[in-house]
């Protein structure tokens, strides 16, 4: 399987990520970070609504009881059409160079995020999950770039990637209490094909990685370490992927151009935009945080 992916929002994003399929909205949100934007993405008309904010925004997830939870620079806020957003939890207020990064919810409705140094300080970062009483609890300490999460509920098990380490760890994962140990690598990228980013999984079970600077998303076997695919992106910094669409089969993509040269941006014209793949597989349903309003 290879193949190359379609432009679908010519975005000009500094810095795209972030992105999350809903299903009941039909409709493809993801945020850019350094422009401070939510954007929503409706395929059958092609037309994005964008929410601006003051502050960074890195993640969207839909909340059940309404709205969106919201991860921006300092915190964890909640946050509707008709309604200022509003914070729910502030996150690492000691530490005002680091920022909230990659998002997103487990099957039983937590919210998983992590944070990173925007000085790009090395181990300043932390993993933590919100539990479904809004409570935040701390689970992994000196990560460098918090990145890709996702799940295998029926073997138990949770991948994430500081993207540091240019690899993907795995997790014993128990769906019931939400505690995650025995981490341990599954695969590295080899030294040439960028640093891995965000990071999706499919109805196989495989994973599927953006790769920053390597202009692409590969999908692997956790089980063996193998990539089994690429699929070219035209845009040098991949950030992330979900799964979308009717069927569940297309793969939209996130891209960057912040920190390009103008030579790379002659050569990459499309970089910062939104794009689609026809990925020939299904990928699994994205999670919506289920906690209490607050």
């Amino acid at each position: 399987m290879a193949g190359q992916a379609e432009l679908v929002v010519d975005a000009q994003a500094l810095l795209g990520e972030g992105p999350h399929w809903d299903h009941a909205a039909a409709r493809l949100y993801w945020v850019n970070i350094e422009g401070k934007q939510l954007r929503s993405y409706d395929p059958k008309t092609k037309n994005e609504k964008i929410y601006t904010f003051d502050k960074k925004i890195s993640a969207v997830v839909p909340a059940a009881a309404g709205g969106w939870i919201l991860a921006l620079q300092d915190g964890l806020y909640r946050f509707s059409e008709d309604q200022q957003e509003q914070r729910i939890a502030a996150v690492e207020p000691e530490l005002p160079r680091n920022r909230l990064n990659d998002a997103k919810c487990d099957s039983s409705g937590r919210l998983w995020f992590g944070t990173m140094s925007m000085d790009f300080t090395k181990a300043a970062g932390s993993l933590y999950v919100m539990e479904l009483d809004g409570q935040v609890r701390r689970v992994l300490t000196g990560i460098s770039i918090s990145n890709g999460l996702a799940w295998d509920d029926q073997r138990g098990r949770m991948y994430y990637i500081d993207t540091a380490t240019r690899g993907v760890d795995v997790m014993d994962y128990d769906v019931q209490s939400g505690t995650v140990d025995n981490r341990r690598s599954v695969f590295m990228f080899p030294e040439g094909v960028g640093d891995p980013d965000g990071m999706t999984i499919d109805r196989e079970g495989m994973l599927w990685v953006a790769h920053w600077g390597g202009g692409c998303v590969s999908r692997w076997n956790p089980h063996t370490g193998e990539q089994l695919a690429k699929v070219e992106v035209p845009a040098k910094n991949v950030t992330s992927c979900t799964f979308g669409g009717d069927a569940f089969d297309e793969l939209y993509i996130t891209t960057a151009r912040d920190g390009m040269s103008e030579e790379e941006l002659q050569r990459w014209p499309h970089a910062g935009g939104l794009f689609k793949f026809k990925a020939g597989v299904q990928g699994v349903k994205a999670n919506i945080f289920k906690g209490v309003s607050k």
